[in-house]
């Protein structure tokens, strides 16, 4: 099937059918995968992506949204290709449509998500916006334990920084599947928990949706069926999934006895401990192969949008590997970034991936980065790198600390990282604006310039963004840069130094370790 001009609806039914998009004179489109947002807009350069069966380590969207107002959805997943100027889909598991209705970018963004993933009402804790988040996986990675943790908590308190969600990372539980603390590790949790109430945080729990083997827990799932399964013949046993931890089974949440058995888990956290909400990782559908056994038979991108689901029951949540679920309210966090420049200057075109596939409620990674890979065996930090990176995520809907910056930062380059702070925090009131805003439109709130000033030639841009539609925000992101050029779309612009630009130009502005470059719309 062939498509030349431009269709208001187009249908494919058949599963096994190509179908090629001509793409319009500059058209350009983002949108599948958010962890390829780097190589947004598509368009000119070859690319292809099969969204069946994987995530690609972050979120996943069976949508792809255009400069020119059109967008491209299905329910299931699919394979896209851009090449010769065309659009090719193949393998689709059900069907696809094309609507070409808008003639810009946003509107093709609310174009989809009025018909598609429509605004729930509903936002994550307002917490997230409102201060910046602490997690200990960089600090202490798999020896999470009850002192270093309020340690941590109150030295955030003691260097000025102000406490917000407090996120405990993977190994603080007996094992996955069981959710007592480690007894030798934590001597009294909720003691640890009341305290850092105390000082004003509100505590997250890393969970996932991973059982260890030869567990009472385990066996306990198995004979009530409530993992994965597979079968040779014999009688069905637990799939057992590969995942970086090691082999584990994996909660089947077709089954509603399995969720039901994971809320328990949660709840009863939230009970015993006074637990305020959880950090959900995992999920990835790369751990639902086709050869799983389940509940109800579902493709494997189906079996993460489940576990999203179950996150949107508790207001404090963090996820990093979805399927679809755009306009829900799910504080959907960047894949872990390797500590280097390459990695921040991805940290903006991301997130504008996140935003138009839905994901309002985006978070970027850890602060100077989250793969602790790449802090094995490093002489010293970036501290530049941690600097520019704080800046870049200060005026984002969220920031999140976890390598502690009065450890790793010399006092100057600490003061510049606690200038971003309050420079956040005296946006603060509109962040949250914003947010509440999405829960009743969808509308983004980062979004390329292409969003807001349509078609004058800002399709390109990436190391630049929009907070809402009155401030540019242009962080440097680029190692040793102490100047850089900004393009300010019509109007006028007040500078964070006060400074009034007439815009539908560039400039050049002074950028000193200390400085983030922001522009408000006059």
């Amino acid at each position: 099937m062939k498509i030349v001009g431009p269709l208001v609806l187009l249908v494919l039914v058949f599963q096994t059918n190509q179908t090629t998009i001509k793409l319009q004179p500059g058209e350009r489109w983002w949108g599948g995968a958010v962890n390829e947002g780097h190589k947004m807009p598509f368009g000119t350069a070859p690319y292809a992506l099969d969204l069946y069966g994987t995530s690609v380590g972050n979120q996943c969207s069976p949508l792809l949204v255009s400069s020119q107002g059109r967008h491209l959805w299905s329910e299931k997943p699919f394979r896209f290709e851009f090449t010769g100027g065309e659009l090719k889909i193949t393998h689709p598991y059900g069907p696809v449509t094309l609507d070409d209705s808008g003639k810009t970018l946003a509107e093709a963004y609310r174009g989809a998500a009025a018909k598609h993933f429509p605004p729930s009402g509903k936002m994550p804790d307002p917490i997230l916006f409102s201060r910046p988040q602490f997690n200990t996986w960089i600090e202490l990675v798999y020896n999470q334990n009850q002192a270093d943790i309020l340690k941590y908590a109150h030295a955030v308190v003691d260097n000025g920084f102000p406490p917000g969600a407090l996120m405990i990372d993977d190994n603080w539980q007996r094992y996955y599947g069981n959710f007592d603390f480690k007894a030798e590790r934590f001597p009294d949790p909720k003691a640890m928990v009341d305290e850092l109430h105390r000082l004003g945080f509100k505590v997250m729990l890393w969970v996932c949706p991973f059982v260890s083997p030869d567990s009472s827990e385990f066996r306990k799932l198995r004979d009530d069926r409530l993992f994965l399964m597979e079968t040779d013949g014999a009688r069905p046993r637990p799939l057992m999934i590969e995942w970086w931890n090691g082999f584990s089974a994996v909660l089947d949440f077709s089954n509603p006895a399995a969720v039901r058995w994971f809320n328990e888990q949660l709840s009863g956290l939230q009970t015993k401990y006074g637990i305020d909400g959880f950090k959900f990782d995992a999920g990835d559908s790369e751990y639902y192969p086709d050869s799983a056994v389940s509940h109800q038979k579902l493709l494997p991108n189906e079996h993460t949008e489940l576990f999203g689901k179950i996150g949107a029951g508790y207001p404090l949540n963090e996820f990093r590997a979805m399927w679809k679920m755009g306009g829900q309210p799910l504080a959907e966090r960047l894949r872990d970034k390797n500590h280097n420049w390459e990695d921040l200057q991805k940290l903006i075109p991301h997130t504008f991936v996140e935003s138009l596939i839905g994901h309002s409620f985006s978070c970027p990674d850890l602060i100077g980065g989250g793969e602790y890979g790449s802090f094995l065996n490093l002489a010293s930090y970036d501290q530049d790198l941690v600097v520019r990176s704080a800046q870049c995520q200060a005026l984002m809907p969220m920031m999140q600390f976890s390598a502690a910056p009065w450890r790793v930062l010399d006092k100057p380059r600490l003061e510049a990282v606690k200038q971003a702070v309050r420079t956040r925090q005296r946006f603060v009131p509109y962040i949250l604006e914003l947010a509440e805003k999405a829960t009743r439109t969808g509308e983004p709130i980062v979004t390329p310039l292409e969003y807001h000033y349509p078609n004058q030639g800002y399709v390109e841009i990436k190391d630049e963004f929009m907070l809402g539609d009155r401030i540019l925000v242009a962080p440097v992101v680029n190692k040793g840069q102490s100047r850089r050029s900004v393009v300010l779309p019509q109007g006028k612009w007040k500078s964070d130094k006060g400074q009034i630009y007439d815009g539908g130009k560039e400039i050049t502005v002074d950028a000193p370790i200390e400085r983030l470059p922001y522009f408000q719309k006059q």
